[in-house]
């Protein structure tokens, strides 16, 4: 790699894994969860007791969290609000009541009520016998959460973007619960903005933008972060910010 783009990659990724730029985007609302469950006091339950989220409140969190993020980051924060709100901002609890909402408007863009009750069927019947997510891989994600087909070749971005939150532990933006995973695996989520940003920036000659890819660019920023390659990520929303500037 180029050695003046490593180092304004590295200055990016720097400058933008501060939470100030992450106030209103999706991570905001696993983090909200994540913040009430570990501050030392309890919060108020909608039913006036105290109640304090739990690593599964956090999980639904960041699946909807995820599944929502496409569009503008507004539109995003508004309909992921509006989620939360027929939840009565307890996921878990309403994952596992089982009285979902279940009709044909949208909820956000082309997703519906109805496939939100679908994931939160789902995910109740993989909550009656498992406690975290986190033993799943991003295939398995894909079809048992999700509810999607199997497709190898598939990027997955809003798995690994998930991934990311859970997984990397630096204390700044992404949250750190998921304790067995190693954030040296983790896949730099890919979508049409990443992969044009990235063959700007010569981190891949791929045309496909497809899982192979999303790891070649990965590969790419193992050279300047060997340890915690998904850093680049937020070098590529500081790119995204300079370019537009």
């Amino acid at each position: 790699m180029d050695q003046l783009v490593a180092d304004k990659l590295i200055a990016w990724a720097e400058r933008y894994n501060n939470p100030r730029y992450f106030e209103e985007d999706p991570i905001a609302f696993p983090r909200r969860f994540c913040n009430m469950m570990t501050t030392i006091q309890p919060v108020l339950g909608f039913e006036g007791g105290e109640w304090r989220p739990s690593l599964q409140d956090v999980e639904i969190a960041a699946v909807f969290s995820a599944h929502f993020a496409w569009g503008r980051r507004a539109m995003i924060v508004r309909d992921c609000s509006r989620l939360f709100d027929e939840m009565m901002w307890r996921p878990f609890d309403y994952v596992m009541a089982g009285d979902w909402r279940c009709d044909n408007s949208s909820i956000h863009r082309t997703v519906k009520w109805s496939e939100v009750a679908a994931i939160c069927k789902r995910l109740k019947a993989f909550y009656s016998s498992a406690s975290s997510l986190e033993s799943l891989s991003a295939d398995e994600m894909r079809v048992i959460i999700y509810g999607q087909k199997p497709d190898p070749k598939a990027a997955n971005k809003k798995i690994w973007m998930m991934r990311r939150w859970m997984i990397r532990d630096d204390g700044r933006v992404d949250l750190g619960l998921w304790k067995n995973s190693d954030k040296r695996d983790l896949v730099i989520p890919l979508d049409v903005h990443v992969y044009r940003q990235a063959t700007e920036l010569g981190l891949t000659r791929r045309r496909s933008k497809d899982i192979v890819t999303a790891r070649d660019i990965t590969d790419s920023f193992r050279e300047i972060f060997p340890d915690d390659p998904a850093k680049g990520d937020f070098a590529l929303f500081g790119y995204g910010v300079n370019s537009n500037a």
